[in-house]
């Protein structure tokens, strides 16, 4: 007889034993999977696990290239390259920020500011993007970085370069370097593999027409860490590649000696090769720091550059836009014979004034200068000469005259500083002013008022294709050893070759030049007329001549009025000098050197300096002298190229 409890036994032990054989496949499938998960970390996914565990144990640091170097045409450095030493930092590489930037404090003496900034700087960022905590470490706070480094996990020194200009005698022409900024990244394309924490860019200048080739390329830096993050072993180090150098046509001698003469004005300066257009000298001022800029530029002296009201911040040179004055008579002239419109013995009597439709155009000289030629007119500067020349002429043609002459026109146009002007005339009025042309514009147009407006660099281009006979140059900045200089080597040859009898329009055509007039004569009679004006008495620079034939030099002086003088002024005969500075006109002046045989052109502004007599040729006067003093120097190297005459 079975016991009425062995059933419910039986019962029990199946279900435990159904239990048991439950909970050991399920242990089973767990070591399965276990195994299974092992085998996939261990081959399927070795290489990405492999990869996580290099990243900890090994660090790659992108390092900013060299940036290539800008020098003067005797191999002087504008624009050079020093040691810089900075700390970066990657966030995601530190365990806590806040306890991180309160060690910094006391390491590298970060202020508050400093670190609330960087705080911000972070959030905009990806976590493994490095962000530049001091920009501009001193040697002593590198190593004493280095010496804690151990206990500032995510940062790294870094030893970098900076730009360094040695002053500021060219910065406006080199311009500056800064921080990428987010508008770099989008507007250029090089930039996009380039990028790095402390990488600097050109803004302005040359810095930035050259940015893309003198940039480089970038380099890294791998190496092996402990657990704690501090640096054991240096991998591998790839210096990247140093940017590509430029050498310039300028003189860094020049440069600094214009500069200097310039001190407390606001004025340009621009010296020009009137055969090859190489550009000698091309001073702005007031000027500015550029080495200021590299870093950061400070606020409180930002705020003093763009308040000055001499603005050095803007190129002059080559933006600077300046009614032309007295210096336009030059190619008023050269218009009015080349049209046959006037011969240098036409004269006109100047009393002074003269009245047209009602309205009163004076000469600046209250009495006038009585019978004037051209020659007179050009020496005195007698503005009604002129203004019969021009009434005559037409501005249309004075117009088509200016522009072959480089005025309107973008001289350097790869520099995105440089403006074009204006060159007025019945179109140009009709179209961006809606009314038609008055002849008492053509009046003010003939001596370079109204509409007109020119840059330094562009009074300078006209005056070098003056000097040399004519002929169109285009001015470089940059040199270029292979360029071929077909003006130097016509000249070359008829001075290799002074027997032969030329048929010199087939001479032109086998040079490939480009005559700015079908007459020589007529730019000979100006040249003369312009060395009267300089040279002989009564001309408005004559106090400023040199009679040294080496150093004589053929100008033109001129002004650009600011504020019309009423009539009473005229009658109480006001001198410039007795206006406030803001009202007075701009002063140029323009010339030639030496004269017999022409080298160099120069022009010079003077903002609100008043009479171009006064205060623009004795600065003229000065760098000319420099400027021939170095010549020889200059031929030396030309000689060695091919390019000397």
């Amino acid at each position: 007889m079975l016991n009425p409890g062995s059933g419910s036994t039986v019962i029990k032990s199946k279900l435990i034993g159904r239990r048991m054989f439950l909970l050991t496949a399920a242990k089973a499938v767990v070591l399965v999977g276990v195994i299974g998960r092992l085998i996939s970390l261990q081959i399927n996914q070795a290489n990405k696990y492999k990869s996580l565990s290099d990243k900890n144990r090994f660090r790659e640091w992108k390092l900013a290239p060299e940036r290539g170097v800008i020098k003067d045409f005797f191999d002087q450095e504008l624009a050079s390259n020093e040691p810089l030493y900075q700390a970066h930092l990657i966030p995601e590489n530190t365990q806590n920020l806040n306890q991180l930037f309160v060690r910094l404090k006391g390491i590298l003496n970060i202020t508050d500011k400093k670190v609330s900034y960087l705080k911000g700087l972070i959030k905009k960022k990806k976590p493994w993007e490095p962000i530049v905590v001091s920009d501009n470490l001193n040697w002593s706070e590198f190593s004493r970085l280095n010496l804690f480094l151990h206990e500032l996990n995510g940062v790294e020194p870094i030893v970098s370069v900076a730009r360094m200009y040695p002053d500021n005698s060219s910065a406006h022409i080199l311009g500056y370097v800064s921080q990428i900024s987010t508008k770099d990244l989008q507007t250029k394309k090089y930039l996009k593999n380039l990028s790095v924490p402390g990488m600097t860019v050109g803004k302005t200048g040359l810095e930035r027409k050259l940015d893309e080739e003198i940039i480089g390329k970038i380099g890294f830096q791998r190496y092996e860490v402990n657990a704690f993050g501090k640096r054991i072993k240096e991998i591998q180090i790839n210096e990247g590649q140093a940017g590509k150098s430029f050498k310039t046509t300028l003189d860094y001698e020049i440069q600094k000696y214009t500069n200097g003469l310039l001190t407390d004005k606001a004025a340009a300066v621009c010296v020009m090769d009137v055969y090859n257009g190489d550009i000698v000298s091309l001073v702005s001022a007031p000027s500015f720091k550029p080495n200021a800029f590299v870093h950061g530029l400070d606020r409180i002296y930002w705020n003093s550059l763009i308040n000055d009201e001499k603005k050095p911040l803007t190129n002059k040179a080559i933006s600077g836009l300046y009614p032309p004055g007295s210096t336009i008579k030059t190619l008023v002239a050269l218009s009015a014979l080349e049209n046959k419109i006037i011969n240098p013995l036409d004269s006109f009597r100047c009393k002074g004034k003269i009245e047209l439709h009602g309205e009163k155009f004076h000469c600046w000289e209250k009495k006038g200068h009585g019978i004037v030629n051209l020659r007179k007119g050009i020496q005195r500067s007698c503005d009604v000469y002129f203004y019969e020349v021009a009434r005559k002429l037409g501005v249309d043609r004075l117009s088509e005259t200016a522009k072959k002459f480089g005025l309107g026109n973008h001289v350097l146009s790869d520099f995105i500083e440089e403006r074009a002007g204006v060159v007025p005339n019945t179109k140009w009025k009709k179209k961006f002013i809606g009314q038609n042309w008055y002849i008492g514009e053509t009046l003010h147009s003939g001596i370079g008022q109204g509409y007109f407006q020119s840059t330094p660099i562009q009074l300078c281009l006209m005056t070098a294709q003056i000097a040399n006979g004519g002929f169109k140059i285009k001015p470089r900045i940059i040199f270029d050893k292979n360029n071929n200089n077909n003006l130097i080597n016509y000249i070359k040859y008829k001075k290799e070759n002074p027997s032969e009898l030329f048929d010199e329009n087939s001479l032109i055509k086998k040079f490939n030049l480009v005559p700015l007039f079908e007459n020589q004569k007529n730019i000979n009679i100006v040249k003369d007329d312009m060395f009267s004006s300089s040279n002989e008495p009564g001309g408005t620079s004559y106090r400023h001549r040199m009679e040294n034939p080496k150093f004589t030099f053929a100008g033109k002086t001129g002004s650009s009025q600011i504020k019309r003088f009423t009539e009473a002024q005229r009658e109480a005969e006001v001198k410039q000098i007795e206006l406030n500075y803001k009202a007075r006109d701009h002063a140029l002046f323009v010339a030639f050197a030496p004269y017999k045989d022409p080298k160099y052109a120069i022009s010079v502004v003077v903002e609100h300096g008043g009479s171009g007599g006064s205060a623009a040729a004795p600065i003229a006067k000065k760098v000319i002298k420099k400027v021939l003093e170095r010549h020889d120097l200059r031929q030396e190297v030309n000689y060695s190229l091919g390019e000397s005459i």
